[in-house]
């Protein structure tokens, strides 16, 4: 829902291209706005998402907040193990390095995205980058396809990598 931008909203948008790279389908949008957007999900919660159950293959763009604010929902994402979620690259916090250590992939799209407003509109370019972290095999073979698309580059975390009976 919510990116790396400066001012009065939370409020940002997921670019198209990222779910072409993606090519993949989410059966829950955890931080849905209202209004349609590009993400390929089946169904969408538009609040109080850290309360309720998150069920499927999750796309999770969650509100950025204050210093620490992304903690409670990587916390989650972590705890529900199958889906992909996206930050702000801040390698050097602890919560970015806890998410590395923790999920089974991560993908550092190249160059800076630049959000989509609630008008449709698109935003200035941020002051980071941006990382999406991957947790199942359907998250992480989207992430190879989108890594061979061009989108960025792949990091496989191999000690978290499961058989292929589980996710």
């Amino acid at each position: 829902m919510s990116h790396e931008q400066k001012g009065l909203t939370d409020e940002w948008y997921t670019p198209k291209y990222i779910f072409d790279a993606l090519g993949c389908e989410f059966d829950l949008d955890i931080a849905a706005p209202l209004q349609d957007t590009f993400v390929p999900a089946k169904k969408k919660i538009t609040e109080n998402s850290l309360n309720l159950e998150w069920i499927g293959f999750i796309w999770s763009n969650p509100p950025f907040g204050g210093r620490n604010g992304l903690i409670p929902w990587n916390e989650k994402f972590i705890k529900h193990g199958n889906g992909i979620h996206l930050t702000p690259d801040r390698t050097s916090t602890k919560w970015w390095q806890d998410l590395a250590k923790q999920s089974w992939a991560h993908l550092h799209i190249y160059g800076k995205v630049k959000f989509v407003k609630p008008d449709g509109t698109t935003g200035d370019q941020p002051s980071n980058g941006t990382t999406l972290f991957a947790i199942g095999h359907v998250a992480v073979h989207a992430f190879l396809k989108a890594e061979r698309s061009g989108l960025g580059v792949v990091f496989i975390n191999s000690n978290n990598c499961k058989n292929e009976n589980n996710q």
